[in-house]
Order: structure tokens, then sequence, then C-alpha cells
């Protein structure tokens, strides 16, 4: 049977009330995506941002009336916001597997893959992380998470302990367990990345080593590396959350950073850590640092 989908674009402000008002006509599903070309990454605690043009899609029944479904649609809405809704008939068809079949293993350094349900990585002594594509949480096509991934790859992580701050899917955590860290500690605000994490943790075999923490009770003992992917004005923000939790000696590594925020987040941290220039891709920037042991 075949479905009939809605989509409309609207600002941030109305995605919550398109959302509720397809629920309440019977969407099945509903999904919002970026209807420019927006990033978005990890959000502050408490935050939960949309892209500032937001698409709201919702997923119906093939058998739904599509004439008394947009008249409901547009009895609801202002003309202005009606004349962008567009509905389409999709095919009966396994639609997530169509979407995993898009994305290929990606290698990060060496040795490090992501790997997609249904693919194979044939190099000799490779570290693989298995993680499909999930929609708001890493799963390393973004310049920042490959980054880290890619430095992840590159350090002695041998029987070390990290925090993982904004975790999301927990990619950067199992990868650092994958390559040999001895545990990580996971932290979000949000419970959704928090299971998310947890079920990738367990599908990678290292669920006894990621202890995962709401960002309001995570314990604050200093560890030897300390992870955080976030957004520039985030980290400057949450620095005297961030800074404390790196042991003398210990690493520091911040992502989310565009090329011309670099120096704002490196001074803000300056004085207890030392920085090494940072790593560029696409306009991104990866910074590394060392607490004075």
């Amino acid at each position: 049977m075949p479905w009939i989908q809605t989509h409309l674009v609207v600002d941030k402000s109305r995605a919550p009330l398109i959302e509720l008002l397809f629920e309440n006509l019977g969407a099945l599903s509903i999904t919002l995506g970026d209807a420019g070309d927006e990033p978005m990454l990890e959000p502050a605690p408490g935050e939960t941002p949309l892209w500032t043009a937001t698409r709201v899609s919702g997923l119906f029944p093939g058998d739904t009336d599509t004439d008394a479904l947009r008249a409901a649609i547009n009895a609801a809405l202002d003309r202005e916001t009606g004349r962008h809704l567009r509905l389409e008939v999709l095919e009966d068809r396994d639609w997530e597997r169509a979407w995993l079949e898009r994305f290929a293993p990606m290698r990060f350094g060496r040795r490090l893959w992501i790997r997609p349900t249904g693919h194979q990585v044939t190099q000799p002594g490779a570290v693989v992380v298995d993680l499909d594509p999930g929609l708001a949480f890493g799963t390393g096509t973004h310049p920042t998470t490959a980054l880290c991934l890619e430095w992840l790859d590159g350090a002695d992580l041998e029987g070390r302990e990290l925090v993982d701050f904004g975790c999301g899917s927990g990619i950067l955590a199992i990868a650092a367990l994958r390559l040999g860290a001895a545990a990580a500690i996971g932290v979000d605000h949000d419970p959704q990345a928090l299971s998310a994490s947890r079920e990738n943790a367990a599908r990678n075999g290292v669920a006894g080593r990621l202890s995962l923490f709401s960002d309001r009770d995570f314990p604050t003992r200093p560890v030897p590396l300390v992870l955080a992917n976030i957004l520039a004005n985030v980290l400057i923000a949450l620095r005297d959350r961030i800074a404390p939790l790196v042991v003398p000696g210990g690493e520091l590594v911040l992502s989310g950073i565009l090329r011309e925020q670099a120096n704002e987040v490196m001074d803000a941290y300056a004085g207890e850590l030392q920085f090494e220039p940072p790593r560029e891709r696409d306009g991104w920037v990866l910074l590394h640092a060392r607490r004075p042991g």
C-alpha cells in the first residue's frame, strides 16, 4: 500500500504547532528536518533546538483522503503558510533500508571505521564501530565529528578513562572504547541521546565499560581525557564544568567550533590548559589542549 506524505516548511517557532497538527490529523510518524543548509550539533543543556527554516513532514496511511487532509491542514493555517503545503504519494517500500543504502562505511585516520548495517569492512586490523545513520545524533558525517574520530584514531587510548560531554549517539565514547580505552562516561541532557548511546554501546560490545549520566547528576571526578563536541558558545558557557574534569597531565578535545570562533574558545580555557594549533576541516576546527602535570 502506498503512503501519503505531507511537507511544510515553517519558521522554527511554529514547527511544534505543525507537528501537533499533523499528529492530530492522524499522522503515523512525523520528522523534522533542515529546510536550508544550517549546521546542527549538540545543543546546550536544557535546549531542544530546531533549524531556522524547519521542514515538518508527516506520513499518513495510503487510503487517506488527500483532498480532505489538505483542507483540514489549510483550515488550521493562515493562507500564506498554507501556500507552501506539499503532498506526495510514496510507493510502498522499505524506506529505512533505502536510506541506509545511501551510506557506506567511513574510515577515520588509519584504522577506525564507522559501519552501517549491511556493509562489510575488509581492511586488516580495522577497528569497527557499528552505527546506523540517525536523526540529530552524530554518525561521523559532519566535519566536527570526523575531526574527533580522526584524533581518537591517532591517540594512545590504551587503558585510559574518558568523559564524552554531550555524547549524543555515543559515537566518540564508543570509538574510544573500541580503540582501547578502559572506561568512558557519557554525559548528555537529552534522555533520547542517552538511550541511543546505551543501545549503540550494547551493539558494539562495550556497554559494560560505558556509564551514562544526565548532565545534572554525572560524577565530576577528573579523568585523563575529556571530549566535548558541542558548539562554541556552549563550550564557553560550560567552561567551569568542563575544564575541571581534566586531571593534571590530562587532555581536552573540543570541537563544534567554527574557524573564526577558535580564539574565543581558547581564551575561555586559557590559564589552566595549553593548546596546540587548531586542526581544521571545511571551516570547522578541533582544539586539543593539555593541563600541565
